[in-house]
C-alpha cells in the first residue's frame, strides 16, 4: 500500500468514528457576508463584538447597519433590503413589524435603563442633580433632546420617562411644560447621535440608555426606577403612561404603552447567509462571548436569554436552544 493510500485511509478511519476531519471542517466553517441590522445603542459593543467573532471566523465579513431599531424594522418589512439578523432595542418591535411574515421568533437578551446625559459644559451641570432635573429642563436658554419616537424606542421611552415623572413627582402639567421647552429641531432621528451634540455643546442635555452613556464617558443623571424604564418590577407603574406613534401602514398610529426596557434579537426567515448568521447569535448569546461584553459595557443581559414559550423555543435553531429559556 503507497503512503498516499495509508494517509487517505487513515482519515476515513477517523471521520468514521466520529473525529471532525479537516476537510469536513473547512467546508462547514462559515464564509461569506453576514448582514445585521441593530439598535444604535448598541454600536459600541457590537463593534467589539465583530472583532472577536471575525477573529474566530476569519472567512465571515460582519457587515452592520445601526439605526432606529423602528427604522431598520422598516427596512426589511417595507424596503425589503437583505439582512440576517435584526437586534432591537424594544424586543415587542420585532412582534410587531416582523413576525410572522419576516421572521419566527424573538429572544430577549438584554436590558437597559434611561438616564439624563449631559457634560462639565452643559448649562447649570454644576447644580443638576437626580432631584431637579426637570427644573433645569425648564429654565430658558437649556437646551434639551431627544430622539424621534416614530423611529427610535429611544424617543418614544424619553417621552414615557417624562410622562411617569409627572406621575412620580406628582406635578401636574410636567409633562406639557418640559415639552414647551424643546423645540422641534431638537428631536433627532436616532438616539446615538445626540451623543455628539452633548458633547460638542450643541445640546446641553439629552436622554440616553445608561449603557452608552457609560461607554461614551458622558456625565448621567440616574433616575427612581419608577421612572426610569428599568425595573421590570414597576412595569405596573409604567403601564400607565402612553405615547403614539407612526404605525406599520402611512396615515396609521399605534399607541405604546410604558415598559422596561428589553432588547430582542431575531433571525430573517430568507437570511442571505444563514449559517453565518447562527454561528453570529451563538457567540451573541454565549455568557462568555456578547453578553459578557454587554455586561462589561454598562448594558445588564439576561443570562441565560429569554423566550416567551416552549413553542417559540422550538422553533429556534438546534444551536441556540441551550443558550435560551423560558421565560415570561
Amino acid at each position: 500500500m503507497t503512503k498516499v493510500c495509508m494517509i487517505t485511509l487513515a482519515v476515513i478511519v477517523l471521520c468514521s468514528i466520529g473525529v471532525m476531519c479537516p476537510v469536513t471542517q473547512a467546508l462547514t466553517e462559515p464564509t461569506g457576508n453576514v448582514t445585521i441590522f441593530h439598535a444604535g445603542s448598541l454600536s459600541v459593543p457590537f463593534d467589539a463584538m465583530e472583532k472577536a467573532f471575525e477573529a474566530t471566523y476569519p472567512h465571515v465579513d460582519v457587515l452592520r447597519e445601526a439605526g432606529g431599531s423602528t427604522k431598520v424594522a422598516r427596512k426589511i418589512s417595507d424596503l425589503k433590503e437583505p439582512c440576517d439578523i435584526m437586534v432591537s432595542a424594544d424586543y415587542t418591535v420585532i412582534d410587531e413589524f416582523l413576525i410572522p411574515k419576516y421572521a419566527d421568533w424573538n429572544i430577549r437578551f438584554a436590558t437597559n435603563q434611561l438616564v439624563l446625559c449631559y457634560t462639565d459644559k452643559s448649562n447649570y451641570a454644576k447644580k443638576i442633580t437626580k432631584k431637579n432635573w426637570y427644573e433645569i429642563l425648564q429654565k430658558e436658554g437649556v437646551r434639551w433632546g431627544h430622539s424621534d419616537p416614530n423611529l427610535d424606542p429611544c424617543g418614544y421611552r424619553s417621552l414615557m420617562v417624562i410622562q411617569l415623572a409627572e406621575k412620580y413627582y406628582k406635578k401636574p402639567g410636567l409633562y406639557d411644560a418640559l415639552l414647551a421647552n424643546r423645540p422641534a429641531e431638537n428631536v433627532r432621528p436616532k438616539a446615538a447621535e445626540l451623543v455628539s451634540l452633548v458633547q460638542d455643546s450643541t445640546l446641553d442635555y439629552v436622554w440616553e440608555y445608561l449603557s452608552v452613556a457609560v461607554q461614551h464617558g458622558l456625565k448621567y443623571i440616574v433616575l427612581p426606577d419608577e421612572i426610569n424604564l428599568g425595573n421590570y418590577q414597576y412595569d405596573d407603574f409604567y403601564s400607565q403612561v402612553i405615547v403614539k406613534v407612526t404605525g406599520k401602514e402611512p396615515g396609521t398610529f399605534m399607541e405604546l404603552k410604558g415598559k422596561s426596557v428589553t432588547y430582542g434579537v431575531t433571525l430573517i426567515n430568507d437570511a442571505p447567509n444563514r449559517e453565518a448568521a447562527i454561528a453570529f447569535l451563538q457567540y451573541l448569546l454565549d455568557p462568555k462571548g456578547g453578553l459578557k461584553i454587554l455586561k462589561e459595557m454598562g448594558q445588564p443581559p439576561f443570562v441565560p436569554s429569554r423566550v416567551l414559550t416552549e413553542k417559540e423555543k422550538a422553533m429556534l435553531p438546534a444551536q441556540l436552544q441551550a443558550l435560551v429559556e423560558v421565560k415570561n
